[in-house]
């Protein structure tokens, strides 16, 4: 059961960040989404989701994660394979287990892709539980 005693550090202004290089792995020709070796808009999308996870980290109590429910970014600048990648996820709102951010990518060159996330707090278990009971 929830005691919600970690939301109490969910403070808007609160920031995550999480870095990753540009890799033929993570190119939009490795995972699908185009044929160009330039970083992924859905690698930028992930890498965008994992800041809001570690800006969550500290925030949630013993079973308790975050699912993404929310994203609408918009990827403004191709990024070559070598770059430096890093996005942030700031909280914006708070309403209740549900948690808005404004995110952003950078490269060394500057801003790559920029816009919101929504996630919310759940139970973990319970929430896999759901799953297994309805198969989806």
């Amino acid at each position: 059961m929830e005691n919600n005693h970690g939301l109490q550090n969910i403070k808007i202004g609160k920031t995550g960040v999480a870095k990753t290089t540009v890799s033929d792995s993570n190119t939009a020709k490795a995972v699908w989404s185009g044929s160009l070796d330039v970083f992924a808009t859905p690698m930028m999308i992930a890498l965008m989701e994992s800041a809001a996870c570690e800006c969550l980290a500290d925030c949630m109590d013993t079973g308790q994660t975050s699912v993404g429910n929310m994203i609408n970014v918009e990827h403004t600048k191709a990024s070559p394979i070598g770059a430096e990648i890093k996005a942030s996820a700031t909280i914006e709102s708070v309403n209740g287990r549900k948690i808005v951010f404004t995110v952003a990518a950078n490269d060394d060159s500057g801003e790559i892709g920029k816009g919101r996330h929504e996630r919310t707090i759940i139970d973990a278990e319970r929430f896999m539980s759901k799953l297994e009971k309805t198969g989806g």
